[in-house]
């Protein structure tokens, strides 16, 4: 039987994220301010048509699942690659951390900056309708975050976690998923995040304050050809 996190992109979209979902029974994709992330309810002729259909011409897709990436026919694979689920059993101990801060509206502009800069992943100024950010600001300026993405019962996704160049090797996205796992637990969801296989830095962080390896994912960058 399928896990809910099998297909983590369709079961948000069906469930705790449907009111920013488009598609239907078949083909579901977050709306198109948000973020390219999208998917299917199975590899079918039918479902990849349907898929392919809430594509605009030039437009990409982002995939995320267990099961190999099929594209819609016509759609080019700009890229894939191998991924990781992890999954944290245990909260975190609790620890009073007076430099993070909540995020909001007023900070989306500076998150997309930050995002942009390091590339955590697809991130947009409408990241804040999924879920819950926390940062770290220097002088005023936001230097890291971390947050909340893809909702499923049960189960939270921590993402976008970054820090700016000139702030690296200071803690600060342990800090910041330490913080973020422990406030996902506390709404009564399990943490989970996704990394690429070959992102061994990464892995090895998330490791060490108690996510483990779920299984093996595959990502795709597919595009609708002009």
């Amino acid at each position: 039987m399928m896990h809910v996190l099998d297909r983590p992109i369709w079961q948000a979209l069906g469930t705790l994220h449907a009111d920013v979902a488009e598609g239907g029974a078949l083909a579901r994709r977050y709306r198109t301010s948000i973020g390219p992330m999208a998917a299917t309810l199975d590899n079918s002729p039918a479902a990849l048509a349907a898929l392919g259909a809430l594509a605009a011409p030039g437009e990409s897709l982002v995939l995320l699942m267990a099961d190999p990436v099929v594209p819609p026919q016509g759609f080019e694979t700009v890229s894939a690659a191998d991924a990781v689920q992890m999954l944290a059993v245990q909260p975190p101990r609790p620890f009073p951390d007076a430099e993070i801060v909540t995020l909001g509206r007023a900070d989306a502009e500076a998150m997309l900056v930050l995002a942009e800069l390091t590339k955590p992943g697809p991130f947009s100024l409408e990241a804040l309708a999924l879920g819950r950010f926390w940062g770290v600001r220097y002088k005023g300026a936001l230097i890291a975050m971390a947050g909340e993405r893809m909702r499923q019962p049960g189960y939270t996704e921590l993402s976008g976690v970054c820090t700016h160049p000139d702030h690296r090797g200071k803690g600060l996205g342990k800090r910041l998923s330490l913080h973020a796992m422990q406030a996902i637990f506390e709404s009564g969801a399990q943490p989970f995040l996704h990394a690429f296989a070959s992102n061994t830095p990464a892995i090895t962080l998330y490791a060490s304050i108690g996510f483990t390896l779920r299984r093996p994912m595959n990502v795709a960058f597919l595009r609708r050809p002009d």
